[in-house]
């Protein structure tokens, strides 16, 4: 790991890894949830990092918000990854991390950017959980530059109190459906759950589950879902934004569930909750965790874009989801393409 002073007083690091073949799927392409382990990691680093660089409480620093997240290119068993990251604005309570992903072919020396992440952390005091810390500021370039930042704090914190508000509905765990009595591409067919007992190497100082960890189990499960949809091999190819409602602590039992809301012709939407479930204080029953959404795209023996199959809805509810997911995949698609146009 190295690290570099960047034009704040903000450090930046930068972790190196060679990807591995449990960390990857059976054609070779590293899973979406190893990547965005290893962003995780990195932003937990340099945000606990900055803020014990005061006198004071000595804290780590939580992982509250990941910001739509691309899938650019494939990374493949052998390559290595270069992940580096750098802080870019902080607020009274919480600091905004961006991270890069690079992959790196070690006998051509060939690399790419095949991620670019915003994620949000906020420090809690190693004395006290429920106490956070109040964060260093860092200088900035210009005035313009922390503008820009106070602008996405308000807007990413304006987006998760509204996730936070929907975030009623509970989907039930599916462990082992009889599949054989559903419809192939409908909602009920694909819809996976998996249950993990939280244990301590999931965990970090105050003995709560890493986000990196939540995200990896998270994109296991949307896998699941997309490539019993296809029946081919399937990849990331984007997450919109992880919102962290409340912390999972060591000892509990998460269901992490999933269902197919959304298809279009190349791509497919499948939404993700976490609730969490305390065994020892079990009076305190059940809550929600974690919730996104993952795309997904379908690809060939020779790693091609397939068609997906259309998703086959049952009833009201299923047709309101689809047309929430429609929306969502229109909208980022103009902004896929006003991004294009900028760059030209």
């Amino acid at each position: 790991m190295s690290e570099t002073k960047s034009p704040s007083t903000a450090s930046s690091i930068q972790i190196c890894r060679i990807m591995r073949p449990d960390d990857a799927n059976i054609v070779g392409n590293v899973h979406g949830g190893t990547i965005l382990k290893m962003i995780e990691e990195a932003g937990g680093i340099i945000s606990t990092r900055h803020c014990n660089s005061q006198p004071g409480d000595r804290c780590v620093a939580a992982l509250a918000r990941v910001e739509r997240t691309d899938f650019l290119y494939p990374m493949f068993i052998g390559e290595v990854a270069h992940v580096s990251a750098k802080i870019t604005y902080t607020s009274k309570h919480s600091v905004e991390v961006q991270v890069n992903v690079l992959s790196e072919n070690i006998l051509t020396g060939a690399k790419k950017v095949t991620n670019k992440a915003t994620l949000w952390y906020v420090p809690f005091s190693l004395q006290n959980i429920d106490k956070t810390i109040e964060v260093p500021p860092i200088e900035y370039l210009s005035p313009e530059q922390e503008e820009e930042g106070k602008k996405r704090y308000e807007a990413q914190k304006l987006d998760r109190l509204e996730t936070k508000e929907r975030n009623g509905e509970v989907i039930m765990p599916v462990l082992s459906p009889d599949r054989h009595t559903k419809e192939a591409y409908t909602v009920e067919f694909s819809q996976s759950s998996l249950i993990h007992l939280v244990g301590p190497s999931d965990c970090t100082l105050h003995s709560f589950v890493h986000g990196g960890v939540t995200m990896k189990l998270m994109d296991e499960v949307a896998g699941i879902v997309a490539a019993r949809h296809c029946k081919t091999n399937i990849v990331t190819a984007s997450v919109d934004a992880i919102n962290f409602h409340r912390k999972i602590k060591i000892g509990c039992v998460v269901s992490v569930s999933g269902r197919m809301t959304f298809t279009s012709s190349k791509s497919m939407e499948i939404e993700v909750i976490v609730d969490a479930d305390q065994l020892v204080e079990a009076e305190k029953g059940k809550y929600r965790a974690v919730t996104a959404f993952f795309t997904y795209i379908s690809l060939d023996k020779e790693s091609k874009p397939l068609p997906v199959p259309p998703l086959k809805l049952e009833n009201e509810e299923e047709r309101k989801r689809f047309e929430e997911g429609k929306a969502r995949y229109l909208q980022n698609k103009a902004k896929r393409l006003a991004e294009k146009e900028r760059q030209q």
